[in-house]
Order: C-alpha cells, then structure tokens, then sequence
C-alpha cells in the first residue's frame, strides 16, 4: 500500500483509532494484522516468505540465547544464511546467472519472479536482531506475534528506517496513552512528508524521468540538469517517505530512527553518509565496517582503506543486482578512501583559505561527487550511465562549439527541455531550499507546532491547498520501493 494513495488514507485513520480503542494486550495483535494487510497489498503471496523468515529468526535468536561456544556461532550463521539466501534467490539470481551465461555462452535458467517489496530492508532489520541478541545486547524475544511485529510494523516495513531491536521490540510491549501531542507532532510530520514527495518529487520527477528514459534524445545541458534536479527529487521522494513513516508511528507513540538529517549540508562524503540514509549506513558501519576494520587493524591503513570500499562496493550492491549499482558503490567507497587518506593534507591546505571559502568548496565538491554518483543510480542501463558520463564530461567542448552558432547555443541552453517543466523544477528546489534556510538545526513541522494558534493554521490550509492543487497523484511508487 502507498503511503500517497487513497487506500493509506482510509487504512491509516481506521487503524489508528481502532489501536488506540483496544485494549493494551490485544494492540500488538491489531498492528501485526494491520502491516499483513498492508504488505499483501502489493503482492500477496510474499507474506509467506516473510513468515518463513520470521519463524526462522524467532527461533534462531532464542537458541543462540540459550546455546553456549560455537553452537551460538552456528545458529547465527544458520540465521544469516537463511536470510542473505532469500535475499540471494529473489534479487540475486538473475544478476549472477545472467553473467554466467554471458561469461562463459552458458544457458542456465533465468527464474520469472518479482522481487518482494521491500526485501532488503526487512531482512537487514532480521538480522540485526540475530546478530545483536548474538552479541548480547538484546534479550531473545519470547513472544512470537512481537517479534513478527517488530519486522513487519507497517509504517517501516518496505523502505525503513531500518530498526535495531534494542529501539523497537521493548516499544511493542509498553502501553501507549493517546497523546494529542504525538498526534499532532506526528500529523505534521506526515504532512511534510507528503508534500516533499507529492509537490515537489513527483513534480520533479516529470522532468527528470523522460530524460534519463531516453537520454540518447537530450543534450549534454539537459543531462546535467536531469541530475541536478533528480538529487532533490530522491531526497523529497526518500525523506519524504521516512517522515510518513516516523509521523505514522508517533500518532501511536511509536519512536522510529531518523533517517536523514539536513544532507545537502554535508561538507564532505564522510558527513554526507552520516546525514544520509543513516539507518542504512549506520548498519553497514555497526555489522560490516567495524568487524573487519577490527579484524585488519594490525595492517594498518591500507586495510581501513580495503575495509571501507569494499563496505561502499556492498552497499552499492545492496541497492540493486547490476553493475550500475555496484558502480555506484565503488564510487562513494573510491571518495571515501581518499577522503580518509588525504584528511591531514586536505586540512592543512583548507586551513590556509577563509572559512566561509572553505566550507563552500566543500558543500559545491561534495554535491557535485554525489551528483556524478548518482548517474549510476538513476541510469536504466550501464549502457546509458556510460553515454551519460561521456555527455557530461564532453558538456564544455559541446558548450565551446556552440558559441559559433546562435541557433546551436539557444538548443543547448534549453537542452531539449520543455520550459514550463523546467520552471516548476526551479520553484520546487528553490521553495525547498528557502525552508531548509528557515529550518536551521530544526526541522521545520517542530518548528510550525511552536507557533501561534493562527499562524499554524494558515500554514496547515496553505499545505493541504498546495498538496491538493499541485500534487501529482497517479500512484507513483516511492523510488526506494524497489530496493
């Protein structure tokens, strides 16, 4: 079900007032009933193999509890194995077998299945649960239906945050009063979350979407103008998503991990993966980076370096079974190994520059190798992330020749975009970069609940009029759906 469709806005009232009508022992059994309904939505028969998961982790986190030496290591690995193996089988497969084939003039099979919604989220949250109850930092949860819950709570469930059991699981079995406080916090924040994907990522997406489906057709200006925009249209679209999800929650009382805290602020890659996706890097750094980097540590750092690209290459990989992605990864791993390498150089040569100077080179260099990333990201094919990198890098001799002729240059300053398109992109990112300067530290849905009675209900009419006039309302998924 989506969070921006007409079904989520019977579903979400219905089932909010209904949990808190309920008393307190039957509520975990009403939101595990409600997220099965919410989650069969899409495609049904995949509840299935989510509770085989879950049947599979509940029992496993209970052995490893109970065992001692290495029948607590086997359980894990059995746990783990279960879980990257489906991971492997729906997402995987086809990406490897197809390689195979091509490698080596092979013709094994390719299976015909869609990839369950939401898989890699839920599975990365299965297994923190496993591997911290491994760890001994979280009890092994006795009760079956809680622990179901706590990989299946709607509001998270197919695109994060993705949750650590010691913040969730205890949530479930604590009473929640109604509270018009988190209502309206919560309320709030939904409807920011919903303006930042319907108003502007949607809008933002009938720009860049027919250029990067088709960027054979568009210029070299208009490629980069599809990537600058598609930047603020995954951010609104992402974010967007997360602040449904975290409002969600809050009506009931429910506290979920931030996920993205101001990211276009970043002044280097290293704090832009801190202010982005946090849930998702935090668990790569706590599950991936830190055991090995700990392994390694005697080799010095060379080792951190391997450690750390080899953690953006799985990241990258993570997010989708093609080349594009693992590109992607290698990117971010490749920055983030110079950045560790080169610190005490760079900040002795920054230091040098005002710090006004220095800390807008950092924002413009950071956007920009983010931005470049993403080519990999959003591209449809290799084929088309390599004409596109080529189109980029060739912009200014295309520009330079341009200049000869008035009508090329006029072509290539609109880049075969329509106007009227790229004038709402404009007010959209300039609107939302107005509210982040607003914002500060903050955010700005706490911000409006601070004030007054009449100002908050202008800004309450004014966002349901802009969502209802100039949302884009045609059941479009939310891009990390996907992964």
């Amino acid at each position: 079900m989506l969070f921006n469709s007409f079904e989520f806005l019977l579903f979400f009232p219905i089932v909010t007032i209904l949990f808190f009508l309920l008393p307190h022992k039957y509520r975990w059994f009403h939101l595990l009933v409600a997220s099965c309904v919410f989650y069969m939505y899409f495609v049904p028969l995949y509840i299935v193999i989510l509770f085989g998961t879950i049947i599979v982790d509940y029992a496993a986190g209970i052995l490893i509890e109970q065992a001692d030496g290495a029948r607590r290591k086997a359980f894990l690995v059995m746990s783990i194995i279960t879980n990257v193996g489906v991971l492997a089988v729906f997402k995987y497969y086809n990406f490897f077998t197809s390689n195979i084939n091509y490698a080596f003039h092979s013709y094994i099979p390719l299976l015909r299945i869609l990839i369950p919604i939401g898989l890699s989220f839920h599975t990365f949250q299965a297994m923190s649960y496993t591997i911290e109850v491994y760890r001994g930092n979280q009890k092994a949860e006795r009760h079956f239906g809680i622990y179901a819950l706590y990989v299946m709570f709607y509001p998270q469930l197919v695109a994060g945050p993705i949750e650590r059991p010691q913040n969730l699981l205890h949530q479930f079995h604590e009473k929640h009063e109604f509270n018009y406080e988190n209502l309206t916090n919560g309320l709030r924040q939904m409807a920011w979350g919903l303006f930042k994907k319907a108003v502007i990522a949607d809008r933002l997406s009938l720009l860049v979407d027919p250029i990067f489906n088709n960027p054979t057709s568009y210029s070299a200006t208009a490629l980069i103008i599809a990537l600058f925009f598609f930047a603020f249209q995954i951010f609104c679209d992402f974010s967007g998503y997360s602040d449904i999800a975290l409002g969600a929650a809050r009506v009931m009382g429910f506290k979920l991990m931030m996920n993205f805290n101001h990211p276009f602020r970043s002044k280097s890659l290293t704090e832009f993966w801190r202010r982005w996706h946090i849930s998702l890097s935090t668990w790569f750094n706590d599950y991936l980076f830190n055991p090995m980097a700990t392994g390694l540590r005697d080799y010095g750092n060379r080792a951190l370096a391997f450690c750390l690209l080899f953690t953006f290459v799985l990241s990258g990989f993570w997010h989708g079974a093609s080349w594009n992605f693992i590109i992607f990864g290698f990117f971010h791993g490749f920055g983030m190994v110079y950045e560790f390498l080169t610190k005490k150089k760079r900040k002795k040569l920054f230091s040098k520059l005002p710090k006004g100077v220095n800390n807008a080179i950092s924002l413009f260099f950071t956007f920009l190798f983010v931005g470049y990333a993403r080519i990999y990201f959003r591209a449809n094919t290799l084929a088309d992330s390599m004409f596109i990198s080529k189109k980029v890098f060739l912009f200014f001799p295309e520009w330079l020749r341009s200049l000869h002729n008035h009508k090329l240059i006029t072509r290539e300053l609109l880049g075969g975009i329509n106007l009227v398109s790229l004038l709402v992109a404009i007010i959209c990112v300039v609107g939302l970069e107005v509210i982040h300067r607003i914002e500060g530290e903050n955010h700005i849905y706490e911000m409006i609940g601070k004030k007054p009675k009449f100002m908050r209900w202008s800004v309450y009419v004014l966002c349901f009029l802009l969502i209802a006039y100039f949302g884009v309302f045609d059941s479009r998924q939310f891009i990390y759906f996907q992964f």
